[in-house]
C-alpha cells in the first residue's frame, strides 16, 4: 500500500521508485569531518556517484540543492513503537512511527525489544520483528533489553549476536523496580557478558531504590499530580546512577552506553567518569531535554502536565537544555534520539490521582532534528559538521552500520537530506505526523527542516509533500565488534588526520572554516523560488565567527581549558600563538 503524511492512498507513485535514477544538484555535501560542493548521483537506491561535472545517464531527476545542505539521512538511536507498559500501548506504531520520522529527517531507527520478566528473549524479539517488518516505511534495527537474568538469557544473548539475527546492543535498566531493573550484581554480570560477546551495553541510569522510596513518601504526603514524577527522581538519583553505572563497566571492563541523559549533574558524572574509564562511554540526550524543561510538570492542566512525564524526567532547572547542547557540542555528550514513546490522553489519565501511574513517554522523532537545528545550530554552538555527527553518523559508527550509513559517499546507501537552512515552520500537533493529539514543542518556531528526504533511493518526503509507502522499509542487522567502539579498522575512515578537514563544532578564535564561509556566501546569493528578489527571505544560519551576543557562551576560560579533551576543537594558531598585528 502507498499513502500519504494523511494515511490516504497516493496515486502514480512507482513502488520501484527505488531504482530510479536521482541526481542532486548545485548543493553543499555535509559529512561529520567536513563540507564541500559536490553533485550525488544515486542510483538502485545507493550513492553511485559524488563529485562535480559528473557523468549522468539519461532519464535521471534532478533536484537541484542550490543554496541546500545535502547531508545524510538521521539516525535515531531510541525509539519505542508499539511498546506496552504500564498498562498501557505506545500510540505510534511502527507505520506511523517511521512516517512521522521520516517526515523530520531521520531515516533510520533504532528500536527496543523489552521482554517481561521471564520472558524469552528471542521470542521477545521475534514479537518486534513481526510488529515491524510490514509496517516500516524507512529502515531498522533492535536493540535488545536484558530485563531479567539467568542462564538461559545469557544463552540467549549469544544467539541474538550472531548473523541470523544482527543484534549488537543490549539494554539494562536501574530503574522500573517492579518491571525491568536488574540488581547492581545482575548488571554486573550482563555488562560482563556483553564485553564478552563483543556487544554494547546500554543502561538506564536511575537509581531505582531511591525512586520507589520517595514515590511512596511524596504519595503519603498527598503530592500526586505530575510534579511528583520529577520530584521522585531528581538530579542527584540521575548523577549517582550514571557513576555507578560507569564504576560498574570499568570493574567489567566494557564499554559503555548511557541512554537519554537529561541532567547536568548527569553529564558532570559522565564527564569525570569518562576521565577514568578503561574503555569508550557514550552519552545519549534527547531532542526532549534540548527542546523543553520540567517547569511543564507545575501546569495546573493534568492533560499538559502529564503529556510531558519521561523517565529520566525533564529537569525545571531553565539552564538544562543549553548546558545539554554545549556536552554535545564538546563531545562530552555524543548522540542525540527522541525517546520517541507516545501515549493517548485516556492513557496518562491512568495517573491522574497518582503520578507514578503515568504512562512515561513523549514525541520527538519527527522534530528531533529541527529542534536540535534550531537550537544549536542558529545559536552558533554547533556547526553543521558536529550537527551530522550527533544525528547520524556517530550512531551508525557506534552500531557498526558505518559507512552503510550515516555518512554521503560513494557505496553508501541512499539514505539523504537535503535541508534547506531557511525554511521557516512552527510546530504544532495539528500538523504532525504523530498518531497523538499533542506535541511537547507545541508553538515552538524553527528555522531549517528538510525540504526533500530520500529512503534507500525513495523521494520520500518531496518538497514537502511526504510520500511513504507501508512496509518498504527493511530490518537492518548490526554486527558486533563496532571498531568505533572496541578498536580495530574502521571501514572508510581516512587514512591520516591530514586528510581530515571537520571544522570545529563552535567556530573558535573569531577564524572561520573556509568551507562554511562559501556555504554563507551561497545563502546570500541564493534566490528564493516566488520571492521575485535575489536576498533570502527570514532568517539565516548565523553568520560563521559571529556570535550571539544576547546569549554568548564564549569566555577566554573556557576556550582555553582542557583542549585535550574537547575532540571536536582544534587550534588553528602556530605554536606560541599568532600577532594580531595590535602592539
Amino acid at each position: 500500500m502507498t499513502v500519504d503524511a494523511t494515511g490516504k492512498s497516493v496515486s502514480g507513485i512507482n513502488i520501484k521508485s527505488s531504482q530510479n535514477r536521482l541526481l542532486i544538484k548545485n548543493g553543499k555535501v555535509v559529512n561529520d569531518d567536513g563540507m564541500e560542493d559536490a553533485d550525488v548521483y544515486i542510483e538502485d537506491g545507493i550513492i553511485k556517484q559524488v563529485g562535480r561535472n559528473l557523468i549522468i545517464p539519461g532519464g535521471t531527476r534532478t533536484i537541484d540543492a542550490t543554496g541546500k545542505l545535502v547531508m545524510p539521512g538521521g539516525i535515531d538511536p531510541h525509539t519505542h513503537f508499539e511498546l506496552e507498559m504500564m498498562g498501557a500501548k505506545t500510540a505510534d506504531d511502527f507505520y506511523k512511527g517511521t512516517r512521522a520520522a521520516v517526515a523530520g529527517g531521520t531515516t533510520t531507527v533504532l528500536d527496543f525489544v523489552l521482554p517481561q520478566k521471564g520472558q524469552s528473549l528471542l521470542e521477545a524479539y521475534n514479537n518486534w520483528r513481526e510488529k515491524a517488518d510490514n509496517k516500516v516505511c524507512c529502515d531498522y534495527g533492535l536493540h535488545v533489553g536484558v530485563t531479567w537474568w539467568s542462564p538461559s538469557v545469557k544463552k540467549e544473548m549469544e544467539q541474538l549476536v550472531t548473523e541470523q539475527y544482527g543484534v549488537n546492543s543490549f539494554k539494562m535498566f536501574m530503574a522500573y523496580r517492579d518491571a525491568w531493573m536488574l540488581d547492581d550484581y545482575q548488571l554486573y554480570q550482563a555488562i560482563e557478558h556483553c564485553a564478552d560477546l563483543k556487544a554494547l551495553p546500554q543502561v538506564h541510569a536511575e537509581n531505582g531504590d531511591i525512586i520507589a522510596r520517595n514515590t511512596e513518601k511524596l504519595l503519603a504526603a498527598g503530592v500526586t499530580s505530575p510534579e511528583g514524577h520529577e520530584m521522585s527522581r531528581d538530579e542527584e538519583v540521575e548523577g549517582e546512577a550514571v557513576n555507578r553505572a560507569c564504576v560498574i563497566a570499568n570493574q567489567a571492563n566494557s564499554p559503555l552506553y548511557i541512554v537519554h541523559m537529561m541532567s547536568k549533574s548527569a553529564v558532570q558524572a559522565l564527564r569525570i567518569a569518562r576521565s577514568r574509564q578503561r574503555q569508550p562511554v557514550f552519552g545519549e540526550t534527547l531532542a526532549a531535554t534540548v527542546g523543553t524543561d520540567g517547569s511543564h510538570y507545575r501546569n495546573a492542566c493534568f492533560r499538559h502536565a502529564a503529556a510531558h512525564v519521561l523517565s529520566p524526567p525533564l529537569r525545571p532547572d531553565p539552564d538544562t537544555p543549553r548546558a545539554i547542547i554545549e556536552a554535545l557540542a564538546d563531545d562530552v555528550l555524543q548522540l542525540i534520539g527522541s525517546d520517541n514513546c507516545t501515549f493517548h490522553e485516556k492513557d496518562k489519565e491512568m495517573g491522574k490521582h497518582n503520578f507514578s501511574k503515568i504512562p512515561n513517554g513523549v514525541n520527538g522523532v519527527e522534530d528531533r532534528m529541527a529542534i536540535l537545528w534550531q537550537k544549536a545550530v542558529n545559536t552558533g554552538i554547533m556547526d553543521p559538521c558536529r550537527f551530522v555527527a550527533v544525528t547520524s553518523s556517530t550512531a551508525a559508527k557506534v552500531f557498526n552500520i558505518w559507512p552503510q550509513k550515516g555518512r554521503i559517499a560513494v557505496n553508501s546507501d541512499a539514505d539523504v537530506v537535503v535541508w534547506d537552512p531557511r525554511a521557516e515552520r512552527t510546530i504544532s500537533a495539528q500538523t504532525h505526523r504523530h498518531a497523538v493529539n499533542f506535541n511537547i514543542f507545541e508553538g515552538q518556531h524553527v528555522i531549517g527542516s528538510p525540504q526533500y528526504v530520500i529512503v534507500n533511493g525513495r523521494v520520500c518526503l518531496d518538497d514537502g509533500e511526504l510520500r511513504v509507502a507501508e512496509g518498504l522499509g527493511k530490518f537492518l542487522k548490526t554486527p558486533v565488534g563496532s571498531p568505533h567502539v572496541f578498536g580495530g579498522e574502521v571501514p572508510g575512515a581516512p587514512a591520516t588526520p591530514e586528510e581530515l578537514h571537520h571544522s570545529p563544532s563552535r567556530y573558535t578564535n573569531g577564524t572561520p572554516p573556509a568551507d562554511l564561509l562559501l556555504l554563507q556566501k551561497q545563502l546570500e546569493s541564493a534566490s528564493v523560488a516566488g520571492s521575485g528578489c535575489s536576498t533570502p527571505t527570514g532568517r539565516k544560519m548565523r553568520e560563521p565567527g559571529q556570535r550571539d551576543l544576547q546569549n554568548s557562551t564564549f569566555s577566554i576560560s573556557k576556550e582555553t581549558e582542557g583542549l585535550d579533551t574537547k575532540t571536536s576543537v582544534r587550534v588553528r594558531n602556530p605554536p606560541g600563538g599568532k600577532s594580531s598585528g595590535l602592539w
